[in-house]
């Protein structure tokens, strides 16, 4: 029965991967549909359960939420059919980029300078919506506004960690009408799991810096890279963009192909982090494509589902701390900030080199404003640079 259970799982799952576009939003609207009103695997109330908690942790959170919904379902093998079955689409459509992009008779270039500025169109749309969300008062438009300001002056990967930080405490001092979302603390798992998962997960980061310490170019190094970021990403695929680009660009990937798997991303259905997996493939030493590009996006992937099986059994007391949500909330805002000097350096920098560009980013920011399918607008900006050029 937990087999069947766990097959089943991954079907429905990958039925969502093939099909759900429009990021974790979308995501969440798409699984709503699917396990709470058509299947009826859970009720309203236990998916909003589950949402709440995702929503609060790093990581991506879509595929959170349906790691947990198949770690209720159908145990460990349920939990991880359905990140397998969400996540394959996706990544099986980067890999197929990452082959296909040296070997396109137009230029590669030129290709991906379209991808690029569709890039900055899909970030700048996705700064906007996170501080309407996450930066509600003044004093959360300052932190995001100063973290903001200190990556500008010297961004690099470590003082992303001290924004994130800074973020916590400034929340404790000046967001303290901060609230945690209602309805966080259904347990899904034991005890025992729930205390071992993050302790893992910070195992994991000991040895992430720990490689990167001791052998810098090895291929633990590179993989530390994926786990830190998938650590530390508050905020969903966006935020990961600034976290991955620090420690692989340029020592493990040029900016331009790093930049034009981000455009290409957009375009696809299921989780963004499935970028990894090009990233892992362009990466990879030949013959070794497929198990370098499988291990990036189970480093990436993996911390969030430890932390959310810890976190969604401990919430209800650490919700009764009053400290939480507003640390919780300064942390939200220096994620905003972090974004949004992302979108100037190296995103616009990086693609906007003229007039024409800049309009042809932003005319596919006016598109995704008007709800036109991420990939139409990502073809348009490929077909605008074609032109231009």
């Amino acid at each position: 029965m937990s087999a069947e259970r766990a097959g089943d799982v991954f079907a429905q799952a990958l039925r969502l991967g093939a099909t759900s576009v429009g990021g974790p939003i979308a995501h969440r609207g798409d699984f709503e549909r699917t396990y709470v009103r058509r299947l009826r695997w859970l009720d309203a109330d236990e998916y909003a359960s589950l949402v709440a908690t995702c929503q609060v942790l790093p990581g991506p959170t879509s595929s959170q939420v349906g790691f947990l919904i198949g770690l209720r379902r159908a145990g460990w093998a349920g939990a991880f059919a359905a990140w397998l079955g969400f996540t394959t689409p996706s990544a099986l459509l980067m890999l197929a980029f990452a082959w296909t992009l040296p070997r396109l008779s137009a230029s590669p270039a030129v290709l991906l300078h379209g991808l690029a500025l569709a890039t900055v169109a899909v970030v700048a749309q996705a700064v906007a919506s996170m501080a309407r969300r996450l930066c509600t008062d003044v004093a959360r438009v300052a932190i995001a506004g100063a973290g903001a300001f200190a990556m500008l002056l010297h961004g690099s990967a470590a003082l992303q960690f001290v924004v994130l930080a800074a973020g916590a405490v400034l929340g404790m001092l000046a967001c303290r009408d901060a609230t945690l979302p209602r309805g966080a603390a259904a347990a899904v798992t034991t005890s025992r799991a729930a205390l071992l998962a993050p302790a893992l997960a910070l195992a994991g980061v000991v040895g992430a810096f720990a490689a990167a310490a001791f052998a810098p170019h090895g291929a633990a190094a590179f993989l530390g890279v994926f786990y830190r970021a998938g650590t530390l990403v508050f905020g969903g695929g966006h935020v990961v963009l600034p976290l991955l680009r620090d420690g692989l660009v340029p020592a493990w990937i040029g900016d331009d192909a790093f930049l034009s798997a981000y455009g290409f991303a957009q375009a696809l259905p299921g989780p963004l982090f499935a970028i990894a997996a090009y990233l892992g493939a362009v990466a990879s030493p030949p013959g070794g494509i497929a198990a370098m590009a499988a291990l990036a996006l189970l480093a990436l992937f993996l911390p969030g589902m430890l932390l959310a099986v810890g976190a969604h059994h401990l919430f209800g007391r650490a919700a009764s701390r009053a400290r939480v949500a507003p640390a919780l909330a300064g942390v939200n805002a220096a994620v905003v900030g972090l974004l949004a000097a992302a979108l100037y350096d190296p995103v616009f920098t990086g693609a906007v080199h003229g007039t024409a560009d800049a309009m042809i980013a932003l005319g596919a920011l006016v598109l995704l404003g008007a709800r036109v399918p991420p990939l139409a607008v990502v073809a348009g900006c490929v077909a605008c640079a074609m032109l231009a050029s």
